[in-house]
C-alpha cells in the first residue's frame, strides 16, 4: 500500500488561535494574516435563479452545490489554489494496482445534530445516489468513478448492497475501483459524494433538506429557506472545526435580473453579484478593488437536439458545421460579455489541467473564411435566401444568456438568411425542457467536476446523463474508455475534440471566466482555485 497523509494548511495557524482568546470571543484579528476583522460577520450574494434541490445526491448546477459544500462535508476540501486538503477524512491509502481506496476518517466530525459521522455515512449516500429509486441526475457519476458494479446498480441489475463501497469500521471507508483511475480523489470533492443523515433522510423523506428537519455535517447549517428569494445559513456548532470558522451567516438572494442585483450591490446590500454582459470595463475603472475576472473551469456550448424530435434540417452536419462557422466568438467575448473570457472551439476549457488544446480547422481561420465557408456549407445543406431555414433557440432567464443569444441570431441573420426564435424558461423548467429534448437548439454551460479534461468530454459518450444532445459516437465511447486507464490519455482527449468539432452535436462558443463584483472587505475568496470552489468557512469580513 501506498500511503497519501494530507495535513491542513492551517495547523500552525489553529495552534495559534487556540490562545487566541480575543479572535475565538471578538473577531478581533484574522489568526493569519493578522488583518482586523469586522464585528458584523456575514456575507450575501445573489444568485439567478433558485436551484434545483440542496440533497447531495439530487444537487446538479454550480449554485446548489456551492450551498451544499457549506451544509455538508465529504472526504476532501479544496484549499484555495485547488489543490485536496482533508475534510472528514484525515488522508487515504491507495492500493499499489490502484484500484482500492481506503480513506480514514477523523474521529471528531459531527453531525449537526449531535451523532457522530461515521464511514457508513458515506456507504448510505453513495448508495443511495447510485439507487434507481432516487434517479439522481447525478447518478453516471457514480459510474463515472468506476466504483465497482457502479453502472449495474445504477441500471438496476444489482443491489446497491453490491456497490463497491464499504465501512469496515467507523473511522474506514474502503472504495474498490473496476479500473484503477488517477484523478479518483480529485473527484470526492463532488456534492454527490458527500454523506447524508440516513435518519433523517428515512424520518422525512422528500422533505428532508427543510430547516426545521435537515441534519448536516457541514461548517454550516441551513436556518431559513423561502424557495426563489432567499436561503440562509448559520455556523454549525457541532462542526469539528467551528473554532476556526469566522462568518457567522451566509445570505443567498435569487435576483433574477442582472442589472437590479448590481445596483443592490452598489448600494451596499450585496458582498458579492455577477457583472452584466458588457460592463465589466467601465466598472473595472470605476471600481479597481472590486471588479473581478479570473478563468472559471466552465464552457459555454449550444447544444443541439440529435434526435427524431428536432427540426429536420438540424440533422444535416453542414447546417450544424455552418451555423458554427457563422458565429463570431470574438465578437461575443470582446464586445457583448467584454469580462476576460476567450473563444471556444474546443469543449474542454483551455486552462484545465494537463490538457493540451488541439487544432481544428475552425480555430485557424479568420471569421471571413469562416462566414464565406458557411454560406457554401449551408447552400450545399440546400437553405438560401429561396429557401430560408428557420430555427428555435432557447436559453434559461438571464441577462447574459439574452444578449448572447441575441447576437448569434443576428449573425445567423447576416450571414446565413437563418430565421431565429428566441424563448428563455425558468431554471427548473428549461432543464427539463433540454433534458426531454423538447427544443432544436438550447444554451448550455459544464463547469468543471474536477480538474481533469474527461470532466468535459464524458459529456460526449453516448450514456452520459448530460448528454443533451443525445449524441452517440462509438469512437467516441471507445476513446473515453481507453483514456481512463492510460498513462498519458492526450492522444484520446485530442481525438474526441477533433470529431466532435466535425460532428459538432455542440457549438462551444466560449470559456468562461468568473466575472463579479466583490466587496473589498471580503477576504479568503479562493480566486486561484481553476473550479472556484469556495467555502464560507475560509472567507473573512475586513474591518473597514
Amino acid at each position: 500500500m501506498t500511503l497519501t497523509t494530507f495535513l491542513k494548511a492551517t495547523t500552525a495557524a489553529s495552534l495559534v488561535l487556540a490562545a487566541n482568546t480575543a479572535f475565538a470571543d471578538g473577531h478581533a484579528t484574522h489568526p493569519e494574516t493578522g488583518e482586523a476583522l469586522a464585528t458584523e460577520q456575514t456575507f450575501t450574494y445573489r444568485v439567478g435563479d433558485e436551484s434545483p434541490s440542496y440533497d447531495p445526491g439530487l444537487t446538479e448546477d454550480v449554485d446548489g452545490s456551492a450551498v451544499v459544500r457549506d451544509l455538508f462535508e465529504g472526504l476532501m476540501n479544496q484549499d484555495a489554489e485547488g489543490n485536496l486538503i482533508p475534510g472528514v477524512a484525515t488522508g487515504y491509502e491507495v492500493s499499489n494496482e490502484g484500484k482500492t481506496y481506503t480513506f480514514t476518517l477523523r474521529d471528531n466530525a459531527k453531525w449537526s445534530n449531535g451523532d457522530t459521522v461515521v464511514a457508513g455515512d458515506f456507504v448510505y449516500a453513495w448508495q443511495r445516489a447510485a439507487s434507481p429509486e432516487l434517479a439522481s441526475p447525478y447518478a453516471w457519476y457514480m459510474e463515472l468513478m468506476s466504483i465497482e458494479n457502479g453502472a449495474e446498480v445504477i441500471a438496476g441489475d444489482k443491489p446497491v448492497t453490491d456497490l463497491g463501497v464499504s465501512a469496515p469500521d467507523d473511522t474506514t471507508l474502503v472504495v474498490n475501483l473496476s479500473q484503477p483511475l488517477p484523478y479518483f480523489a480529485q473527484m470526492v470533492v463532488h456534492a454527490t459524494t458527500f454523506p447524508v443523515h440516513q435518519a433523517t433522510v428515512e424520518e422525512f423523506g422528500s422533505d428532508w433538506t427543510s430547516p426545521e428537519n435537515i441534519v448536516s455535517n457541514g461548517a454550516y447549517k441551513l436556518s431559513e429557506f423561502v424557495p426563489q428569494e432567499k436561503l440562509v445559513r448559520v455556523r454549525n456548532e457541532n462542526y469539528w472545526d467551528n473554532e476556526n470558522t469566522i462568518i457567522d451567516t451566509v445570505t443567498k438572494l435569487v435576483i433574477t435580473d442582472e442589472n437590479i442585483a448590481l445596483t443592490r450591490y452598489l448600494a451596499g446590500e450585496l458582498d458579492q453579484t455577477d457583472v452584466p454582459a458588457g460592463q465589466f470595463p467601465r466598472l473595472s475603472a470605476e471600481r479597481p478593488d472590486e471588479a473581478v475576472s479570473v478563468p472559471s473551469a466552465c464552457s459555454y456550448y449550444y447544444t443541439i437536439n440529435m434526435t427524431d424530435t428536432t427540426n429536420p434540417a438540424l440533422k444535416n452536419v453542414n447546417v450544424r458545421q455552418a451555423l458554427s462557422m457563422a458565429i463570431d466568438r470574438d465578437v461575443i467575448v470582446e464586445a457583448v460579455l467584454a469580462g476576460g473570457q476567450k473563444p471556444a472551439y474546443t469543449f474542454t476549457h483551455w486552462a484545465t489541467a494537463g490538457f493540451e488544446t488541439p487544432d481544428t480547422p475552425i480555430a485557424g481561420m479568420t471569421q471571413e473564411e469562416r462566414n464565406a465557408k458557411a454560406v457554401e456549407l449551408m447552400t450545399a445543406a440546400g437553405y438560401g435566401a429561396d429557401n430560408p431555414l428557420d430555427l428555435n433557440l432557447i436559453y434559461n432567464t438571464n441577462e447574459s444568456h439574452k444578449s448572447v443569444a441575441i447576437a448569434v441570431s443576428q449573425m445567423w441573420k447576416q450571414t446565413l438568411g437563418v430565421e431565429t426564435e428566441l424563448a428563455n424558461q425558468e431554471w427548473q423548467t428549461f432543464l427539463e425542457t433540454r433534458g426531454n429534448q423538447d427544443y432544436e437548439i438550447a444554451r448550455a454551460g459544464w463547469c468543471a467536476d474536477y480538474n481533469e479534461a474527461s470532466t468535459f468530454l464524458d459529456l460526449m459518450q453516448s450514456d452520459s446523463g448530460y448528454n443533451d444532445a443525445k449524441y452517440a459516437n462509438p469512437r467516441v465511447d471507445e476513446l473515453m474508455a481507453e483514456a481512463k486507464t492510460s498513462d498519458n490519455p492526450q492522444a484520446a482527449y485530442t481525438e474526441v475534440e477533433q470529431i466532435i468539432a466535425e460532428d459538432l452535436p455542440i457549438i462551444p462558443i466560449y470559456h468562461y471566466a468568473e466575472v463579479n463584483m466583490q466587496n473589498a472587505a471580503v477576504g479568503g475568496w479562493p480566486f486561484t482555485n481553476f473550479q472556484q470552489n469556495w467555502y464560507s468557512k475560509d472567507l473573512y469580513k475586513i474591518a473597514e
